[in-house]
């Protein structure tokens, strides 16, 4: 059975012929739990639902299939703050 397309945001920087070519993600869900990791994002591109900051993960950037849209930078700020929440770097 095949993998789940789900959205991600990705949060990486550009990397180089010489680094691994992958790229940490924050999953997107529309099942949502009321989780004070959960982070609205109103945007056209999405389903109505939340970035989770409990559900990162680095994979392959071969993995990615296509480009969705783009936060504004107050939005990334909001999912990046509650990741850092997450891993305790408040």
């Amino acid at each position: 059975m095949a993998e789940k397309v789900r959205p991600v945001l990705v949060l990486s920087v550009p990397f180089t012929d010489r680094d691994r070519a992958v790229v940490t993600v924050v999953f997107h869900s529309t099942a949502l739990r009321g989780s004070a990791f959960e982070v609205t994002v109103g945007v056209s591109f999405l389903k109505t639902g939340a970035f989770i900051a409990q559900s990162i993960a680095t994979y392959p950037v071969t993995r990615a299939i296509r480009k969705l849209g783009s936060l504004t930078d107050a939005q990334l700020a909001t999912v990046e703050a509650a990741v850092f929440g997450w891993l305790g770097k408040k």
